[in-house]
């Protein structure tokens, strides 16, 4: 009897820690493409407000 209760134990642990693998890979996408999302809204952050846009940056001559 006991080893039918430990063969049903380590089923379902292994079906437990294939569920958690890939609960983890999805996780591990959804951070990816929300971290490029993130980059991506930075760039265009930038692209608005470092003079890329419209203004020119000016430059300075030194005097010598």
């Amino acid at each position: 009897m006991g080893a039918v209760v430990s063969c049903i134990r380590s089923a379902l642990q292994t079906i437990g820690g294939c569920i958690m693998a890939v609960i983890s890979g999805i996780g591990g996408i959804l951070q990816a493409i929300i971290s490029g999302i993130v980059s991506f809204c930075g760039i265009v952050v930038s692209f608005l407000t470092c003079g890329y846009c419209g203004k020119r940056r000016r430059t300075t001559r030194s005097r010598v």
